[in-house]
């Protein structure tokens, strides 16, 4: 059943914001919940009840304590369990980063974690690197296009600068289009 008084009500989470201390150099932040950080590319934090935008075609969850509400239908949506720790694995970042770009070249993909600042950092960046940008220019867009408390927790900053991890590899999202 409809409720016949109910108003019209535009929920915009990129301009909607969330406000925190960083458990890792206890930095401040004040982020929208989502930010675009290349095209097709959308970068943030969650909240249970959140209504995922409906331009959104795929979404990659590295934060399963929490959860959109979705309202349209999905192309795709990943669900991973990843912590915001210092010796948190990284043998899933490739894959993950890997899914993310072919995603990209069909529609918006969102990724992520409870804040949008290290875990969706760290897959966002990677992806990044994958498509060809420089492990320093991966972490300063996401930096600059979310927040610069972006990738606080060094040991995700130190895997993305490691030397097997800052070359690009593969096509780029463009090639492939």
């Amino acid at each position: 059943m409809t409720d016949p008084t109910a108003i019209q009500i535009d929920f915009n989470p990129t301009v909607q914001r969330m406000k925190g201390v960083t458990v890792h150099g206890n930095a401040a932040f004040d982020v929208p919940l989502i930010s675009e950080i290349a095209p097709n590319l959308w970068q943030g934090g969650c909240e249970d009840g959140l209504i995922l935008p409906d331009f959104i075609k795929h979404l990659v969850s590295l934060y399963p304590w929490e959860s959109y509400t979705v309202r349209h239908e999905l192309d795709s949506a990943l669900l991973v369990r990843m912590y915001d720790s210092a010796d948190q694995t990284f043998e899933q970042i490739e894959q993950l980063a890997r899914w993310v770009n072919l995603c990209r070249t069909t529609g918006p993909v969102l990724v992520h974690c409870q804040a949008g600042l290290n875990r969706s950092s760290l897959v966002a960046a990677r992806a990044l690197i994958l498509e060809g940008m420089s492990a320093d220019d991966a972490i300063m867009t996401v930096r600059t296009k979310r927040s610069p408390a972006c990738l606080c927790n060094g040991a995700f900053e130190d895997y993305l600068r490691t030397s097997d991890c800052a070359q690009p590899t593969g096509s780029s999202v463009a090639e492939r289009a």
